[in-house]
């Protein structure tokens, strides 16, 4: 038995830009990080030839090609392994429509735990990579680069996506103290909304065609830099400055990324003390992310108390094998 454990992630300003439409034209970045909430993938040898499924459905077949599950079929196929295996994926929130990347957190914790099983050691560029193949190349979701990167290397990075589709990573060095004072003015609040992000990512991508929408992106790239200096420096009100910027140019750019629920828990919170928001993803529902001073947290938490939080941590580790006894397997 495998199991591997895989990163959900945060971005905070840049996100959209990590899609083909946008960065074949103009680099994108981004700047976003691993978050302490996980997906799990469970590999199991069986006894006898069928694959065994376990997710929200159970699936029981005798060929790769007859799984409906695309992301466990797809790595599948690209693992190699055709036969004799029992997959579950589990997850800390919500796997479907949360805006933490989770669809490309699974994705990467079964290549890895896949390759495992192969016994293939693997390196956190070729799970993104290959990550990035089942889902953008061979599924054809309009998604972008950066859930995938993310979720293979941890930690707080800045990912920048060149036009001839490379993507360069570059850590963000923080020492303690700057990193305890950002991570602890950072919160999570549940929308009560669930969507697929793909409906606003296939209209964002049709809009890169237009000027004004490039140009609303390329002002949000523009972002990137300055907030990952402000971050280094703990200087908590420059990043809300930014977040917020980059939230209002985000809502230009598509209609659909927010609503009246998401408009009215915004206001919410501001009107609290808290200094800046965004929807992490897409956009449409999932978590609300919010920046806000220590001083005015007791009064954001008693004016949502209506609405789920969910406390987290900035992880440093990306994608691991956290139990391995296949040394005895005859695979």
């Amino acid at each position: 038995m495998i199991i591997v454990k895989t990163p959900l992630r945060l971005s905070f300003v840049g996100g959209g830009s990590d899609i083909k439409d946008f960065y074949s034209k103009h680099t994108g970045q981004v700047i976003c990080t691993a978050i302490d909430k996980f997906v799990y993938a469970i590999v199991k040898e069986r006894f006898d030839d069928l694959i065994y499924i376990n997710y929200s459905k159970k699936e029981c077949v005798e060929s790769v090609d007859e799984i409906r599950h695309d992301l466990v079929r797809e790595a599948m196929k690209i693992t190699g392994i055709d036969r004799g295996i029992e997959i579950t994926t589990l997850a800390d929130v919500p796997s479907s429509g949360s805006g933490l990347g989770s669809s490309s957190s699974i994705t990467v914790a079964l290549l890895h735990a896949l390759y495992a099983y192969r016994n293939t050691l693997v390196t956190a560029e070729q799970l993104a990579q290959d990550a990035c193949r089942i889902e953008i190349d061979i599924l054809g979701k309009p998604i972008g680069r950066q859930d995938q990167y993310a979720a293979a290397y941890g930690g707080v990075n800045q990912f920048i996506f060149h036009p001839d589709d490379t993507t360069e990573r570059r850590p963000v060095c923080m020492n303690g103290s700057a990193r305890r004072k950002f991570a602890s003015s950072l919160l999570l609040y549940f929308t009560g909304l669930t969507r697929s992000a793909d409906a606003i990512l296939s209209r964002q991508k049709t809009g890169y065609q237009n000027d004004d929408t490039s140009g609303f992106m390329k002002q949000m790239v523009s972002l990137v830099d300055p907030f990952i200096r402000a971050m280094e420096h703990a200087d908590i009100m420059t990043c809300a400055k930014l977040l917020n910027e980059n939230w209002r140019l985000k809502q230009k750019l598509v209609e659909g990324i927010s609503n009246l629920k998401i408009d009215g828990m915004y206001e919410k919170a501001l009107a609290a003390g808290a200094w800046a928001g965004k929807i992490a993803g897409a956009g449409g529902g999932g978590f609300l992310m919010l920046i806000v001073p220590r001083e005015a947290q007791n009064r954001v938490f008693e004016a949502m108390n209506g609405y789920r939080e969910l406390p987290f941590m900035m992880e440093e580790s990306g994608s691991k094998i956290i139990f391995d006894d296949t040394s005895y397997s005859s695979k």
